[in-house]
């Protein structure tokens, strides 16, 4: 029998984060009907919130020019009926669970899974802010991998249970060297790792960054892109994004119960949210700590 050593399980950790089995798996095949136009989609807006129009009675919630809020609404999108692609190539089996495709390599190996796709969104907008203190994110077995200390050139390896820095590399804060960051990081994180790095924080409450996460083998995690708020209640709904298992093209979901709207309602508690993929409570929530 194989020894389990750290190295096994953050492999198991990173490979079964987006459980492929899941709690829920409705479709199946890329013969899925096409995505459906409505009112509130504009089919030529190229940005998140240029092509989701909130609906009548919500207005999107005020947002800093620098925050990651606004990070979010900006990220690119592919032309509108874009399938999503797997890490190589292929097209994903299930081509009936996205509104949007976002216009962002998934890489060519199959890492950017589920947990890592929002490791990846956090981490470029830190990145694009210059903030580098502020990239760090913790392998399955809790070992802290700052990209500060990647910037002065040390690398992390990992040998069965033990997992350590070397200096081995010019300083460097190149794109391409902050890519092989996030590579490591997805092969030894996932969405347990990224659950336990998380606040807990009221769904009523929910705002654009936060993430939807059940940590686990299988496990899954999507992140909210963006919220508007009711004129009138003061209730909230929100777009959500995923990437799965194998590692794919970062997608904004369908609304598996309203396909025509895109937005999730989040001001209900103690109700279920039915992702095309996944179901999640309210008590998934979680948020990325205040720096």
């Amino acid at each position: 029998m194989k020894q389990y050593t750290f190295a096994l399980l953050c492999f198991l950790a990173a490979t079964f984060s987006c459980g492929q089995t899941g709690n829920k798996n409705r479709y199946e095949t890329a013969d899925c009907p096409p995505t459906g136009t409505s009112d509130l989609i504009n089919e030529e807006g190229r940005t998140v919130e240029k092509r989701f129009i909130a609906p009548a009675g919500y207005a999107r919630t005020e947002a800093g020019e620098d925050s990651f809020t606004a990070f979010l609404r900006k990220l690119p999108l592919k032309p509108h009926n874009t399938k999503v692609k797997l890490y190589n190539g292929q097209l994903k089996p299930n081509q009936d669970a996205h509104v949007a495709v976002i216009d962002m390599d998934p890489g060519n190996r199959d890492l950017q899974q589920c947990a890592d796709a929002i490791i990846r969104l956090r981490a470029e907008y830190l990145y694009k802010r210059q903030l580098f203190d502020s990239i760090h994110f913790n392998f399955t077995n809790g070992f802290r991998a700052d990209y500060s200390k990647w910037v002065r050139g040390y690398r992390i390896k990992v040998e069965g249970n033990r997992t350590y820095w070397v200096k081995m590399a010019a300083p460097s804060n190149t794109y391409d060297d902050f890519r092989r960051y996030l590579d490591i990081v997805f092969t030894y994180a996932g969405t347990l790792s990224l659950s336990r790095e998380l606040a807990a924080k009221k769904y009523s409450d929910i705002s654009a960054g936060d993430v939807l996460i059940r940590g686990g083998s299988p496990g899954h995690a999507v992140i909210v892109v963006d919220v508007a708020v009711s004129t009138e209640t003061g209730g909230r709904i929100c777009l959500l994004a995923q990437s799965f298992m194998p590692a794919q093209e970062i997608h904004i979901l369908k609304n598996p119960e309203n396909p025509e709207n895109p937005w999730y309602k989040a001001d209900e508690d103690g109700v279920s949210i039915e992702t095309p993929e996944w179901t999640f409570y309210p008590h998934d929530l979680k948020s990325f700590p205040e720096k």
